[in-house]
């Protein structure tokens, strides 16, 4: 036990851990477990254990590795770790359950063993929440990026066929962008990929605001939620109409980021 360190990985504010764990594990097992400032959390030799918050009080185990080298890096990746093999198959899958009382990241097993809860193990690998329906859809561009790219099944299956019309945030600076899915734009799952692929999905003014600004810009602060949700059968002139009072309900034309 005193040889094993446990690292706590939340939201610094600008990222939130879970989700890049659900975009890319590799990433997250590497950059957030060893990553260091000022404090050196890891020495060779030790066990680091990596849980990324889920909720107030629940942790994901996404990895344990075993400290091989020290790099001499501040602000930065400082420890090259070797995945302990023999638990990989409860990555992604042990919630625990833990309320932290203290600031610090890193802190060792054997202080907190008694405290850590084995709440549950998943059948599969933890990659996000279900589809919580049309109404409460409410998702950040690293949690689209991870429906579509991952190709999470419920969500897949509930976007692909739907008609809608649905609101861009940005949630820097407040401004709305409105759009539509229609049969002619291959529905609510076609249009929401083009935004993961390039940000802007071909509309004027997202297209100036990535040019300035940056693709990285749209990643950071922009969140997707659906104000109408409508079946393939319903006529394409309905959704367009709709889609046009919400321009006007919102001020997205005048103040936001719609051009027409």
């Amino acid at each position: 036990m005193k040889n094993v360190k446990i690292k706590f990985n939340q939201s610094n504010g600008i990222e939130n851990p879970i989700d890049l764990f659900k975009e890319n594990p590799d990433l997250l097992n590497n950059q957030w477990l060893f990553w260091r400032t000022k404090t050196r959390y890891f020495r060779v030799g030790q066990i680091a254990v990596c849980l990324v918050r889920l909720s107030y009080d629940t942790w994901l185990l996404s990895t344990v590795k075993r400290v091989v080298k020290e790099l001499g890096v501040l602000n930065g990746v400082n420890y090259a770790g070797e995945e302990l093999e023999q638990y990989s198959q409860y990555y992604g899958r042990v919630i625990i359950k833990f309320r932290k009382s203290f600031q610090s990241q890193g802190r060792f097993y054997e202080g907190l063993h008694k405290e850590l809860v084995v709440q549950q193990i998943l059948p599969t690998t933890f990659d996000g929440d279900d589809s919580p329906g049309y109404d409460k859809v409410k998702l950040s561009y690293q949690q689209l990026a991870t429906i579509i790219l991952r190709g999470k099944r419920d969500w897949i299956a509930a976007l692909e066929n739907q008609k809608a019309v649905y609101l861009i945030t940005d949630t820097y600076n407040g401004k709305l962008y409105v759009g539509s899915a229609t049969s002619n734009s291959q529905m609510l799952l076609t249009r929401w990929s083009n935004y993961v692929s390039n940000g802007h999905g071909g509309n004027k003014e997202l297209v100036a605001l990535v040019e300035e600004k940056g693709f990285e810009y749209v990643k950071q602060y922009f969140q997707y939620t659906i104000l109408e949700n409508y079946n393939g059968k319903v006529d394409d002139k309905l959704v367009l109409q709709r889609e046009s009072y919400w321009k006007e309900a919102l001020g997205s034309r005048q103040f936001g980021y719609n051009s027409n």
